[in-house]
C-alpha cells in the first residue's frame, strides 16, 4: 500500500512566487520566479526573470495581506490544501499569503484507490483545495472529489476548489452526433462533492463557467505574461499577435489590445482529428515582425508549430509561443525546442518535469495572482478588479 504524507511547510521553505513583497523572506527552491532582471538559460534549463522585491502591481497590493503577515489570529479561519497535483505551486501561493499548508494525508492503495484525511481541524473554516487535473487527469480530478468530500464531512464552513489547470474543459460542446460534454459532467461531479465555490485559470472556453451551479471565479493568467514580455523591450512597431486558430481570435485580440495594441494575424487551419491539425493559410501580415503566438494551452504542440512553420515561411522575424497551460503531451517538447521559437513562455499552473526542460523554455509563476484572488474571494472583496 503505497502513501503519501504531505506536511505543512513553513513560509521560510516555500517556494518565491512572481510579485514576491520585501517583506518576506526569500527562500530557495528550484525555481525563482520573476519579471525584470533576466538571465541566460544554464545547461539546458529554462531561464526565470529576477523580480526586483521592491516592485510590486498596484492590481496585488492587497490591504488584507498586509494585515496577514503582521497577525495570525485572523487567519484561523481559513485554511489551504494541497494535493498531489502541483505540490510546489501550493507552496507559493502559501508563501505569498502568509500561511501554512494544511496537514492532509493522501494514499493510494495498492488497487489504486485514494484515501484522504485531513489532520488538523476545519470546522468552521474557509477551506481552499489547491489541486489541477493535470495529468494523470482522472487520478488528480478523483483525488479532488475526495478532498472536496473529506472537508465537507468535516463540517467546513465553505469549500473552495482551486484548479489552476480544469483539465476537461475542453469537451465543452457536442461537435458530431453521440458525443459526451464532459466539461458539464465534471462540474456536476465538483458541485455534488459539495464544493461551495471554483476557481480556475484560464478556462478552455468561457461557456464552461455556466455549466457550474455554484459560483466560479474566472482568474486570467495574462498580466503576469504580458508582464514579462514588457521587459524584452520588444518595440511596438515590431510586434504581431498570433491566433493559431480562429478560435482563439478573442483571446489574442484582447491580448493584443493590452499589449500596445499590437496588430492581429490569424492562422486558418484545418483539423482531421483529435490531436492533428493542418495549417491552410495566414490571415494578416508578419513579414520582418516579432510574431507572439497566443493559446490558452499547449497539449501536443501540434497547432502552434505548424503555425510557426507558417509564419517563418511567410517572413517572419522572430516567433515567440505564450501558453498559460504546459500540458506537454508528447511529441510537444521535440516540436517546441525544434528551432522554431525564439522563446516559449508558460506559467506554472501544471507542473514541469526536469525532463521536459530545453533551453528556449520560460516558466512564470501564477501563485501571487492565485493568492491575491484567494485573500479577496476570503474577504468578499472584488476580484475582477484585478484584471482592469
Amino acid at each position: 500500500m503505497a502513501s503519501l504524507l504531505l506536511p505543512p511547510p513553513t513560509s521560510s521553505s516555500a517556494v518565491s512566487s512572481l510579485f514576491s513583497r520585501s517583506s518576506f523572506p526569500t527562500p530557495t527552491a528550484r525555481f525563482t520566479p520573476a519579471r525584470c532582471e533576466l538571465t541566460g538559460p544554464v545547461n539546458g534549463k529554462p531561464y526565470v526573470p529576477v523580480l526586483n522585491d521592491q516592485i510590486l502591481p498596484k492590481y496585488l497590493q492587497s490591504r488584507r495581506l498586509e494585515t496577514a503577515l503582521n497577525t495570525n489570529t485572523t487567519n484561523n479561519r481559513i485554511k489551504i490544501f494541497s494535493g498531489t497535483g502541483n505540490f510546489a505551486l501550493s507552496q507559493e501561493i502559501a508563501s505569498y499569503m502568509g500561511l501554512n499548508l494544511g496537514n492532509i494525508h493522501i494514499k493510494r492503495f495498492a488497487d489504486g484507490e485514494i484515501y484522504v484525511q485531513l489532520q488538523e481541524s476545519v470546522r468552521g473554516c474557509d477551506v481552499y483545495l489547491v489541486q489541477p487535473t493535470c495529468p494523470p487527469a482522472n487520478e488528480n480530478l478523483m483525488e479532488l472529489l475526495i478532498m472536496i468530500d473529506a472537508c465537507r464531512r468535516a463540517s467546513a464552513k465553505n469549500i473552495t476548489a482551486v484548479i489552476p489547470y480544469f483539465g476537461y474543459a475542453r469537451a465543452d460542446r457536442k461537435t458530431q452526433g453521440r458525443e459526451s460534454i464532459a466539461a458539464k459532467l465534471v462540474a456536476n461531479l465538483i458541485t455534488e462533492a459539495g464544493a461551495d465555490r471554483v476557481l480556475a485559470c484560464d478556462i478552455h472556453s468561457g461557456q464552461s463557467m455556466g455549466y457550474f451551479d455554484i459560483p466560479v471565479d474566472h482568474v486570467y493568467c495574462q498580466p503576469v505574461i504580458l508582464d514579462y514580455l514588457a521587459s524584452k523591450k520588444i518595440s511596438s512597431g515590431d510586434l504581431v499577435v498570433v491566433s493559431p486558430d480562429v478560435g482563439g481570435v478573442a483571446r489574442a485580440r484582447a491580448f493584443a489590445k493590452k499589449l500596445s495594441d499590437a496588430p492581429l494575424a490569424i492562422v486558418d487551419k484545418r483539423r482531421q482529428g483529435h490531436n492533428v491539425a493542418e495549417v491552410m493559410n495566414l490571415i494578416g501580415d508578419v513579414k520582418g515582425k516579432v510574431a507572439v503566438m497566443v493559446d490558452d494551452m499547449i497539449d501536443t504542440a501540434g497547432t502552434i508549430a505548424k503555425g510557426a512553420e507558417l509564419l517563418h515561411e511567410v517572413g517572419a522575424r522572430e516567433v515567440y509561443a505564450c501558453s498559460t497551460h504546459a500540458v506537454f503531451s508528447a511529441p510537444a517538447i521535440e516540436r517546441l525546442s525544434s528551432g522554431l521559437f525564439q522563446e516559449v513562455i508558460i506559467t506554472n499552473t501544471l507542473p514541469v518535469s526536469e525532463k521536459n526542460y530545453f533551453p528556449q523554455l520560460t516558466v512564470l509563476s501564477v501563485a501571487n495572482l492565485l493568492g491575491e484572488t484567494i485573500w479577496r474571494v476570503h474577504d468578499d472583496c472584488s476580484v475582477s478588479s484585478i484584471f482592469q
